[in-house]
């Protein structure tokens, strides 16, 4: 019984993605293949986007994601435009009090990046190397769509930019980051075991 209501819950989380992303589209950059992925176990609590983000990077600050764009004003440099290692701040699209932040791993682009981040379909999963694409009317990285690894589609809502937080220089080159070569996304893995780092993480990718 205990496994009939997982299949149930599975197939409900899976028509409750469909109503955030568009229709399917073909991506050209990308193989058809999707991300894998490890269970979190039941006892797991799930990674949020700042711890990840603060442990990813060389940008290391604390509190709600929201909060991130001025807490960074005199300590890092801000900016409009995505560098490498730098910190993608959301903001306002849940309400003034709800924010997002992601690690910006490559500039694919003047209108593309690809970033890392984790919790952003409020799961606990961590994303890697996940196209967001720029679909401000001025090119300035304002708005963005992101693409929804799980569905295989560009997401249809727009979210709105703060900014970016760091430079290049703040690229934090861990031995223990997850190895991600290539340029297919990848859904890498929720929380396991003890610690939700991204050490125990990357061990338990198959």
């Amino acid at each position: 019984m205990r496994t009939i209501a997982k299949l149930a819950v599975a197939a409900l989380l899976a028509l409750g993605l469909e109503g955030c992303a568009s229709t399917p589209m073909e991506y050209s950059e990308m193989p058809h293949k999707t991300g894998r992925s490890v269970v979190q176990g039941e006892s797991q609590k799930p990674l949020q986007c700042v711890p990840y983000a603060r442990q990813h990077s060389k940008v290391k600050i604390f509190g709600d994601a929201y909060t991130w764009w001025d807490q960074a004003e005199g300590k890092y440099p801000r900016g409009s435009a995505p560098e490498k290692g730098a910190v993608m701040v959301l903001h306002d699209y849940a309400g003034p009090a709800h924010g997002h932040v992601a690690v910006v791993r490559n500039l694919v682009s003047a209108r593309e990046i690809r970033i890392d981040h984790a919790n952003w379909l409020n799961d606990g999963s961590i994303y890697v190397n996940n196209p967001v694409m720029d679909v401000s009317a001025d090119n300035d990285w304002s708005q963005v769509r992101i693409f929804n690894i799980k569905t295989g589609g560009w997401g249809s809502k727009v979210f709105a930019v703060r900014g970016f937080i760091g430079s290049d220089s703040d690229v934090d080159d861990r031995e223990d980051a997850p190895d991600t070569k290539g340029d297919r996304p990848d859904l890498v893995a929720r929380p396991v075991g003890g610690n939700p780092g991204s050490r125990a993480l990357a061990g338990e990718i198959n």
